[in-house]
């Protein structure tokens, strides 16, 4: 029996490609799982065929394909991408897998970042599984000399033997439990040209500055094929000022980098990237709004005074070779720098820090940023109604205006006789009404100036915003952790000398919290500045050629 699928998302195909519409629900054919890309082949009940997404359909059994369920039956579920060839799975040179995994070793299109998940996948796939289990901490009462060894028995000789494990408190998604780090067990040399710098200015603690200040353009976006045509995606060019050698990148592309730092820097808000889209991809509007909200991560990014020099951004900025690409990737993938962990690399200043001032700047920042958060997305929502209102309403009002003038001012000229009219005030009023048809005209292409770059803008600070609350929250976790080290020292559990050591080590997490406090507060003031001034001053020449617009019809009436 031919094997069936079943949709379990809409998928829009785009218009002259060999892609094929497909419902939720809709039974399909499978013709071809070779395509390659995550798409398969596959025929419809109308007898169409074409390529559609592999992870937007469900593969029936034969006992499934004889009901043939009807639409909408069986739920979405969960897609749960498998470990790449080159990540957790470790395969022998005589081992079948490691042989496949060689073979399909092309450098960018690995099946790990496939369109299919990064540029047009639902929102439910976005967040591949976690299923790396934090360290356990150690228990009470053990030293954490002994911690190392106890790790590397099984969870269950620790569970029978020592009683009840506690959970790490750290964000699931950090490969690498911060603990180690606040707990001295992280044996990771950094290399001098690694170590990242925290300085005291008049501003307070802050990243040390940038040395060597570079930008990045972010152009001509075009789109490329491969696979004869069958594929087709939109490619970005990204030229660094450092070296002007220009490189190629997909969204694809950009979501992996966007992956691999958030991993890696818990204590830095990591930009956004632009929304992914599931229908019209292809069109230049939407194609324009995705490069300049990818210009504004990259500008983030390179006036960042960690993120601007982190190894893994300079091999997505730098690498033209598949094959350096590709061991970037994999060393990328291997980091144990990540999450607090990352701390190691921080160079803070000697003095302790006070922690009931932490904590108050801590908690002032909380309250600031729930404020900000519900700010920053009243004016994105304000901005995108604005766009849409002008290039709808607005104009329509306007061209309808512009009409109404217009026919009257034909229908005052039937009152002159057949010979061609004359009259200035018949005139007049046929060049008011084409004033307002005009001013209809400057609505609809005003939002591209004013509202739209606005709205970029305020996505990029909404993304950096919703973040913090996770900064936050990583931040006070390693001081319950201190708190915890405390209290077991008080109970001569734990030995001065290594409560000094936790409490070092957390003091490194604060610095790094208030370096970022103050990096944010300093960007955002010279950022959000010019993008106000920039947003007025069209806002100023917008309503200007509107008001020469209508003095220019007022002219008309004069005797």
């Amino acid at each position: 029996m031919t094997a069936q699928v079943q949709a379990l998302y809409d998928f829009t195909g785009e218009p002259g490609t060999t892609e094929m519409s497909i419902t939720t629900g809709e039974i399909l054919t499978l013709l071809n799982t070779d395509i390659g890309e995550g798409w398969w082949e596959g025929k419809n009940a109308k007898g169409e065929t074409g390529l559609f997404p592999a992870a937007y359909v469900k593969q029936l059994s034969p006992e499934e394909s004889a009901r043939v369920p009807t639409k909408g039956s069986i739920a979405p579920h969960r897609y749960d991408q498998a470990a790449d060839d080159w990540g957790d799975q470790q395969f022998s040179a005589g081992d079948s897998n490691y042989q496949r995994a060689s073979h399909n070793d092309d450098g960018w299109d690995d099946d790990w970042d496939d369109d299919t998940y990064s540029e047009i996948g639902p929102g439910g796939q976005q967040n591949k599984a976690q299923n790396n289990q934090a360290p356990l901490a150690p228990l009470p009462g053990m030293p954490i000399s002994d911690y190392n060894q106890q790790f590397d028995d099984s969870a269950s000789t620790l569970g029978s033997s020592m009683g009840t494990v506690r959970k790490s408190k750290f964000a699931p998604s950090t490969k690498v439990s911060g603990e180690s780090y606040l707990l001295g067990t992280l044996n990771v040399e950094v290399r001098d040209s690694e170590k990242v710098y925290i300085i005291q200015d008049e501003d307070g603690y802050v990243w040390s500055p940038i040395t060597q200040p570079y930008t990045v353009t972010v152009a001509s976006p075009k789109k490329e094929s491969k696979f004869k045509g069958i594929k087709s995606f939109i490619a970005y060019q990204l030229t660094p000022s450092f070296n002007n050698i220009q490189v190629s990148r997909r969204y694809k592309h950009f979501d992996w980098l966007h992956e691999r730092l958030q991993e890696k820097f818990t204590l830095i808000p990591v930009p956004p990237l632009p929304d992914k889209t599931i229908s019209g991809r292809y069109d230049e509007q939407l194609i324009e709004r995705r490069r300049v909200q990818l210009q504004e991560f990259v500008d983030w990014m390179c006036k960042h005074p960690v993120l601007s020099k982190c190894e893994v951004w300079q091999h997505f900025l730098t690498c033209t070779d598949d094959k350096r690409w590709k061991a970037g990737k994999r060393q990328a993938e291997r980091d144990n720098l990540l999450g607090l962990n990352y701390c190691i690399s921080l160079v803070v200043p000697e003095k302790a820090l006070l922690q009931s001032q932490v904590d108050t700047i801590s908690e002032q920042c909380h309250t600031f940023i729930a404020s900000m958060d519900t700010a920053v997305k009243n004016v994105s929502n304000m901005c995108l109604a604005q766009g849409k209102r002008f290039q709808g309403p607005y104009k329509s009002d306007c061209q309808k205006i512009g009409e109404a003038f217009y026919h009257l001012g034909n229908s005052l000229s039937f009152d002159e006789g057949s010979i061609v009219s004359r009259s200035k005030l018949t005139s007049a009023i046929k060049l008011t009404g084409g004033a307002y048809i005009e001013i209809g005209k400057l609505y609809e292409e005003q939002p591209k100036y004013d509202w739209d770059p606005l709205g970029d803008k305020f996505h990029l600070y909404k993304g950096i915003v919703g973040v913090f609350p996770d900064v936050l929250a990583n931040h006070k976790g390693a001081v319950q952790k201190k708190r915890e080290c405390e209290r077991l020292t008080a109970e001569h559990k734990m030995e001065v000398a290594q409560l000094n050591e936790v409490l070092r080590r957390t003091d490194v997490i604060s610095y790094a919290l208030l370096a970022e406090i103050n990096h944010f507060k300093a960007e955002r003031t010279t950022d959000l500045k010019a993008a106000m001034q920039r947003f007025l001053k069209q806002q100023i020449t917008f309503y200007k050629n509107i008001v020469n617009k209508l003095e220019g019809a007022l002219t008309h009436y004069d005797d």
